[in-house]
């Protein structure tokens, strides 16, 4: 893992393979490690990079709320420091919130964007109610017991055991503050379905049919010529584990369609 400073905080990432450049963006209580079996079916013909995003994995977790739009200015610092005009941004569940949030603030550094069991919409009444009782299960109980009881509800039924393990132990590692500043963030995060169906860019979508958290009504929410949708059979939220060589020739058939145009 390598980092840079962002506003004086800690923003680490990994950087495999050269070529088109790919950058995968995790989902809450991950961190770049959700991609460690989906990175190896891309480094081979892209440059992947995943970054820790802010108040997880190895980044900073400062103190206090989150916006979506701060990490997606994280990720813009990333993208300048590294000195990548252009990338194909990939967001996961959270991670999709950030893509959105990049894509409509800063649209001419992508050369396309995507939602991976992610979603326009914004929270409902009942789930921003959610995320308060999730703060306050965290700093009541820890990290570790809040973990432990949201990542069976991330995967199908019948998942293998050893993949909610290793999802819980890359989740225990989330600095409790990271945890309850990200979960602030996605309470305010706004409605952007409206990003989805006026970009002129490259979008994909990827649903799971098992996905019990984001199904693909609600990814799905535009039908346009530049809209590419893929449907899992069989997966749950997290098809970076379920499903991981599906996934991938998923984004790089997505990454390939601009390319055939040209």
């Amino acid at each position: 893992m390598e980092n840079i400073r962002c506003e004086g905080s800690n923003i680490c990432y990994s950087d495999q393979g050269q070529g088109e450049v790919i950058v995968l963006l995790h989902g809450f209580c991950g961190s770049s490690a959700y991609f460690e079996q989906v990175i190896p079916f891309l480094s081979g013909s892209y440059r992947v990079i995943a970054p820790d995003l802010r108040g997880h994995g190895a980044s900073d977790a400062p103190l206090g709320a989150y916006s979506i739009d701060k990490m997606a200015d994280d990720v813009l610092s990333l993208l300048n420091h590294l000195e990548l005009p252009q990338v194909y941004l990939l967001g996961h569940s959270m991670g999709g919130y950030v893509a959105l949030s990049f894509a409509q603030r800063h649209a001419s550094r992508l050369k396309g964007f995507g939602l991976i069991h992610s979603t326009g919409y914004p929270d409902g009444e009942e789930a921003r109610e959610k995320r308060l009782k999730s703060v306050s299960t965290i700093q009541n109980e820890g990290i570790t017991a809040f973990v432990d009881a949201l990542v069976p509800g991330l995967f199908a039924p019948g998942a293998a055991t050893q993949l909610l393990e290793r999802a819980k132990e890359i989740g225990y590692k989330t600095p409790p503050q990271g945890a309850a500043g990200a979960l602030l963030a996605m309470r305010e995060r706004p409605d952007r379905r409206d990003v989805l169906s006026a970009s002129a860019l490259p979008v994909l979508l990827v649903a799971g049919t098992e996905d019990g958290l984001v199904p693909p009504e609600r990814i799905f929410t535009t039908d346009k010529a530049n809209v590419t949708k893929a449907t899992i059979p069989g997966a749950g939220h997290m098809s970076m584990y379920e499903a991981p060589e599906r996934l991938a020739e998923i984004i790089k058939d997505f990454v390939q369609i601009p390319a055939a145009g040209k």
